[in-house]
């Protein structure tokens, strides 16, 4: 059997306590989540945990940004650059709404992360999904003549919030293609 290498170790702890924590944090919140609960299920020692994080907010953080980067992953894939922008932007709408129904990413991103993280949650999303949607207004108004003399980061701000609660109606129990193709429509209206 071959031994793991140190880096191997390394990566395999830092995952699993990513998981663990994730898991505690979707069911019981931030606040309610403790880092001896995560260390134990995890079956690590505090020691693991504060190797690789500083403390459970920096655990918590790492959570967000995973969450995060996957949802800009699920969208620049249904956008791929060889669409026309105002269709890109369609179907990225359709993804951040679908890539938003994985359980507990809506509570991660849009309850608990601004609560914990606060602005550190608008560098975060400037990064991911709100990059991706910036992008996206300026493809498709450099492609024609543009609709609304909004300037693009005030209209991707604005839209990204609408976003933010498209995701949470689903999340409680809208109609996901419904809530998307209103968020597509009104993207077109306005960009």
């Amino acid at each position: 059997m071959q031994r793991m290498s140190n880096s191997d170790r390394t990566d395999r702890t830092r995952r699993a306590l990513l998981e663990v924590a994730r898991e505690l944090f979707v069911t019981k919140g931030y606040a309610e989540t403790s880092t001896p609960e995560i260390v134990s299920a995890a079956q690590m020692t505090r020691g693991a945990l504060y190797h690789h994080f500083e403390d459970k907010r920096a655990l918590f953080r790492a959570v967000v940004e995973a969450e995060a980067m996957a949802v800009a992953a699920e969208i620049e894939a249904a956008a791929p650059p060889n669409l026309a922008p105002r269709e890109a932007l369609r179907q990225g709408s359709m993804a951040y709404l679908r890539a938003m129904t994985t359980p507990g990413r809506t509570r991660l991103l849009l309850v608990e992360g601004p609560a914990v993280l606060g602005d550190e949650l608008t560098q975060l999303d400037e990064k991911n999904a709100a990059r991706t949607l910036r992008e996206g207004i300026e493809a498709a108004r450099s492609e024609g003549e543009a609709r609304s003399a909004v300037p693009v980061g005030i209209l991707a701000m604005l839209l990204s919030a609408a976003f933010d609660r498209a995701a949470l109606a689903v999340s409680a129990g809208a109609d996901e293609g419904a809530m998307g193709e209103t968020m597509a429509e009104m993207i077109e209206r306005l960009v």
